[in-house]
Parts: C-alpha cells; sequence; structure tokens
C-alpha cells in the first residue's frame, strides 16, 4: 500500500510527490509553513491528501503557539488556517479539514495542551476516515461499472489514486477493487497536461501493484474510444457543487464531452467532503490558475519563443449531465441525487 502522508515520531512524512516517477523521497515536515509550501508546490497533491496533510499543517500550527491563554490561542490558530487556505484555492478538501480543526479548536473546553492534543487526536482520524473511505468508494464503484461478462478496460484522467489521497485512491481506488475482484483486464491513463500526473503518478501506482497500464497522451482519448478500446471512464474531483458539476484536472470536461459522443460512461468518484454543498453550479467554483512554467519549460528545456502569452487554467468543469453517476462512500449517486447521498451510509 501507498500512503503519501504519514505522522511519524512527531512529525509529518510526506512523499514528494514531484520527485516521482524517478526518485522516491520522503520529506519530513515540522512546521505549519513547510507543510504550507508543500501544498503550494505540490509535493502533496490530490484534494483528499491535501485534507488530510492541510489537519496535519493546522496541528503543526498549534504546536508552535507559545501562550497559555485560551483566547489568544485561538485567534493565533485562526492565522494558522489563513495561511494553509490560501494554498490552493480549487481544492474544497482542504477548506473542509481546516474547518473541522477550528471547530473542534472552538468547541474543546480545556487548557491550551488538552486543545493542541485533541488537535493530533482529529487530525489522525480524519487521515483514518479517509482512508476506509477510498476503500468504501472502490467497493462501491464495482456496482456502478458496466456489467459484462468480459473484463473491462477502464480509461481514467489525472491522478486520482493513493497518492492523491490517505491512500487506494477514489478514482484508482475503483480501478484497484476492479483489478483485485478480476473484472479488470487493463488502464489506459492519460498522460494529464501540463504537469503529466498521469504519466508520472498513476502509472507509477500500477506499476507497484501490478496492474496492467497503457499510457496515452490526453489527445489519444478520442482514438480510442472510437476504435473501441474503452469500456468505462472513472475520474476523481476536486470540487463538486450541489447539482453536480465538478471540477476536476484540466481536460477532464474534453473526455468526458468525447465520452458522450461515443456512448462511454463517464464516473466520478469522490468522498463526500469533495461535496460543496454551498455552491448552487460548477460556475462557482473558483477555479486555480498556476505559472506558465508549467506550459513553456519541461525539465531545463524551454519549449516556446519569449514572446508568448500564456493561460493555464488547472482545471476545468464538467456539467453534471455528461456524468452517469457520483460515486461515493455513501454509495453510487445520479448527479441530482447528491443530497440524498450526504446523508446515506
Amino acid at each position: 500500500m501507498i500512503y503519501p502522508v504519514i505522522w511519524q515520531n512527531n512529525s509529518v512524512l510526506l512523499i514528494d510527490q514531484t520527485r516521482l516517477p524517478n526518485e522516491y523521497v520522503v520529506v519530513e515536515i515540522h512546521r505549519s509553513q513547510d507543510m504550507a509550501q508543500a501544498i503550494t508546490t505540490m509535493i502533496v497533491r490530490g484534494a483528499p491528501a491535501i485534507g488530510v496533510a492541510a489537519a496535519y499543517g493546522m496541528y503543526l500550527g498549534a504546536r508552535e503557539i507559545e501562550t497559555s491563554d485560551r483566547h489568544e490561542f485561538l485567534q493565533q490558530l485562526e492565522k494558522v488556517a489563513q495561511l494553509l487556505r490560501a494554498t490552493r484555492p480549487t481544492a474544497v478538501n482542504l477548506f473542509w479539514a481546516i474547518s473541522r480543526m477550528l471547530k473542534i479548536a472552538n468547541e474543546t473546553l480545556g487548557t491550551v495542551e488538552e486543545i493542541q492534543a485533541i488537535l493530533l487526536q482529529t487530525a489522525q482520524a480524519i487521515n483514518k476516515e479517509d482512508l476506509q473511505t477510498c476503500q468504501a468508494i472502490g467497493d462501491h464503484g464495482l456496482a456502478a461499472l458496466p456489467q459484462s461478462p468480459e473484463k473491462l478496460t477502464l480509461l481514467t484522467h489525472c491522478n486520482a489514486g493513493a497518492l492523491a489521497t490517505a491512500g487506494y485512491g477514489t478514482a484508482l481506488g475503483v480501478v484497484r477493487s476492479a483489478w483485485r475482484d478480476g473484472r479488470l483486464t487493463r488502464l489506459f491513463a492519460d498522460e494529464t497536461r501540463p504537469r503529466l500526473q498521469g504519466a508520472k503518478l498513476t502509472t507509477w501506482e500500477c506499476v507497484q501493484e501490478g496492474i496492467p497500464v497503457t499510457l496515452i497522451t490526453d489527445n489519444m482519448a478520442a482514438h480510442c474510444m472510437q476504435q473501441g478500446l474503452i469500456d468505462a471512464i472513472v475520474v476523481g474531483a476536486d470540487r463538486i457543487a450541489a447539482n453536480g458539476d465538478t471540477a476536476n484536472k484540466i481536460g477532464t470536461y474534453s473526455l468526458a464531452i468525447v465520452a458522450q459522443a461515443h456512448n462511454v460512461p463517464f464516473f466520478v468518484a469522490a468522498p463526500v467532503s469533495t461535496i460543496d454543498f454551498e455552491l448552487a453550479n460548477g460556475s462557482q467554483i473558483p477555479i486555480e490558475e498556476r505559472h506558465p512554467m508549467e506550459i513553456y519549460q519541461v525539465g531545463e528545456t524551454i519549449l516556446t519563443p519569449p514572446q508568448v502569452e500564456f493561460y493555464n487554467p488547472a482545471f476545468d468543469v464538467t456539467p453534471a449531465e455528461l456524468i452517469k453517476a457520483i460515486i461515493t462512500e455513501n454509495g453510487v449517486f445520479a448527479p441530482h441525487e447528491l443530497i440524498q447521498g450526504r446523508h446515506e451510509s
């Protein structure tokens, strides 16, 4: 099993995802400022994993506060929350985890030391719950996939695997469960430009576990569907609006359009914590824009002339009508059924 975020010896250990697949490096995080930097620079990435990391970041920040006054402590903790909120604007799990940590801090009556202790326990609980959630998503996904006597070939985009969560994965959790139960013959993985998470991370995870994987560039997906190579598509999500509109890594929207054109079912796999019930639809989801260096440079090689301008949105929004179902830890729901799914277990 792959665990990208681990609490060990009073510090947080992160798999440095910017170094994969060429190097397996673990980064040790001791301070909230370092955790914020790790989230911003995508050492840790994927909405659920960011939420777990942020929860630990809140505890690290709480541990740094030097006061015995409860009121002053809570004021300082809010500053830690502001630091972590500013790291990635689209992934709702980040804000969900921070809010949960602040809530437990404000509701805990006792000394600063007692609040700090309960914050660590809460971060560890978030970590454990996310792993259990991903395993449940994987198993629920089996019922959603096309029922066929033949083994399935699936396609995914970006990385929604163990590296993007506490472990096991959301979309890749469905893939893992299908492989475990003998229902998968192969996974096709989009490269996922410009940061190539599919090429670097998804394929790496599959190789670790012996899951057959074929890498394609993003613009090959339509051809693969036209040739009848894909039975279903499963992707993750960074934020889902109440109506089922889903923000995911850039390129997901075009993949969903092509899937509809070829009658290939398109599934989103994500925990309930990714659903932002405060947003009526996807037009309200903030879309992060990242540095153009991700487009114009690969390694040390500059790809473009200096006069070029750049536009680098990290996410796009797939309308609910293009999504066959959303797979959560509470079951599988049509996009318009998400309110119901919020309460079921």
